[in-house]
């Protein structure tokens, strides 16, 4: 999930479930069920009794907080792990709710199902675990853009975790729904995306952005970015 995209992964597969040794994963194979994402989907919703954890396959499920009327985008999930990190915990529900927000597949567990599998077979603990720890990472590193980074910035960062988890370059999605994402009024998103697609960075079209110069996304993104993708490529490697 740095640079080179394809070196890790084989798109239509969860690397979280594929890392699994055979015995772990054939203790869960039974119980995955193969199921469409559609866009919007709400697959979680807060506060509410979770009914099962998803692993996408392919497509975007974002992880978003709701306070009154606002809402942000805490934590993006794809290929790489799972919705919602709170299964693995042992919680039975989460003060976030789950979207979909880009289109494709994942497997899904029943929560009941996947936490008596964690609590029979203890060796389940290390690669949840890592994935776990990665997502407390990427959620501290939103905080941190969040604060310390300016729109545009937070943008590319945006679109570069986006285009990590999908094949291809084209990302379909509205400004209003970027506006939710980052926090923001729907104008700063467009005024934004018009200076990254004005450096070359990306094309902006209606309801779609083509990443251009991936490069470019990094240097304007900065540690906003990075230090949550080598973290997550540390922790895979030692699964």
């Amino acid at each position: 999930m740095t640079e080179d995209r394809a070196s890790s992964r084989k798109y239509g597969q969860n690397r979280l479930l594929a890392a699994l040794p055979a015995a772990d994963f054939e203790r869960l194979q039974p119980k995955l069920e193969r199921v469409p994402l559609a866009l919007g989907q709400m697959l979680i919703t807060a506060h509410e009794p979770i009914r099962y954890a998803y692993f996408p396959l392919s497509g975007i499920i974002s992880t978003v907080a709701q306070i009154y009327d606002d809402r942000i985008e805490v934590g993006l999930i794809g290929y790489e792990g799972l919705s919602s990190t709170a299964v693995i915990l042992g919680a039975d529900r989460t003060p976030h709710t789950s979207i979909v927000q880009g289109v494709g597949e994942a497997l899904r567990i029943r929560r009941t199902d996947l936490q008596a599998a964690l609590l029979e077979r203890p060796s389940l603990f290390r690669p949840f675990g890592l994935y776990v720890q990665f997502f407390i990472t990427q959620m501290a590193q939103t905080i941190y853009a969040n604060t310390a980074f300016g729109l545009e910035a937070r943008l590319a960062r945006w679109i570069l975790m986006a285009h990590d988890r999908i094949e291809g370059d084209e990302l379909l999605l509205t400004h209003d729904f970027l506006s939710i994402m980052l926090g923001v009024r729907r104008p700063g998103v467009t005024t934004a995306s018009h200076v990254l697609e004005g450096a070359g960075m990306i094309r902006n079209k209606r309801g779609r952005i083509t990443v251009l110069d991936r490069e470019k996304l990094m240097d304007l993104a900065g540690e906003a970015y990075q230090v949550a993708e080598i973290e997550y490529e540390r922790l895979a490697a030692g699964v």
